[in-house]
Parts: C-alpha cells; structure tokens; sequence
C-alpha cells in the first residue's frame, strides 16, 4: 500500500448496517441492538463524527508524507510493513487483543485515550458468544 492509497480509504460517509438480526424472516434484536434509527445510522448525528472516525487515517497519511519528505520513499514503505506484520499479530479470536505493538509504532503508547479505559470489548454490555 503506498500513501496514495491511503486517500482512497477515507470514509466520506457511514455504512447503513444489515437491519435483520440474523435471518430474512426474523424481526430487530431491541435487546441487544436497541431501538433502530434509520435516520441516525444514514447521516452523521455531528457534523465532527466523520471527522472523529478518519482521524487516525489522516493522521498516518500526513506522518507518512513528512516521512517521505524528509527521508525519503524507503521510510514510510518500511513503516507500513510494520504496521501490516503488526496488524498480523493476534490472540484467539475470542480474546480482545490490545495490539499494545501498534500502539508503540504509532507512538501512543504513552498517552491514555477514551478507548483505554472505556472503550474496549472486555467492558462492553453485550455478552457475546464465545462458540468457534
């Protein structure tokens, strides 16, 4: 991937997600998904939200032109092989991995964001299923 596909990824709008809970015939899952809002989940609710969720996107695609800029074409190649083989590594799939490897890449692994502390799988109200 090279930093002008990094442009392309951009989410200029929100995907509608799949409004049956699990086959054709069966109604909305209120309990676990609660009420549904059609209108909510086709526009941002804050005009912020799209730019809240590209955040981290932009921000690489800006790093890696610096990088370029200033080392040249090797620097953000090698970095994004980085990422790629981090991103690889993982725990079993009904583990929350904290990818605490991505972090240091990113160099974020000093700083304490919302997700640290409320935002992960392993605090979330929803019991989930731990079937393979």
């Amino acid at each position: 991937m090279n930093t002008r596909g990094l442009g392309s990824q951009l989410k200029d709008s929100i995907s509608v997600p799949d409004f049956s809970a699990s086959g054709t015939f069966e109604s909305h899952d209120v309990i676990h998904r609660g009420f549904p809002h059609v209108k909510s989940e086709l526009f941002p609710v804050h005009p912020l939200e799209l730019s809240e969720k590209n955040f981290s996107l932009t921000q690489d695609k800006m790093n890696f032109s610096t990088l370029r800029n200033i080392q040249g074409l090797h620097a953000p190649l090698k970095l994004q092989m980085e990422f790629k083989a981090v991103k690889q590594i993982q725990r079993l799939p009904f583990l929350h991995s904290s990818n605490l490897a991505l972090d240091v890449l990113r160099g974020n692994d000093d700083c304490i964001d919302f997700e640290d502390i409320l935002g992960g799988k392993d605090v979330s109200e929803v019991w989930t299923s731990f079937k393979l």
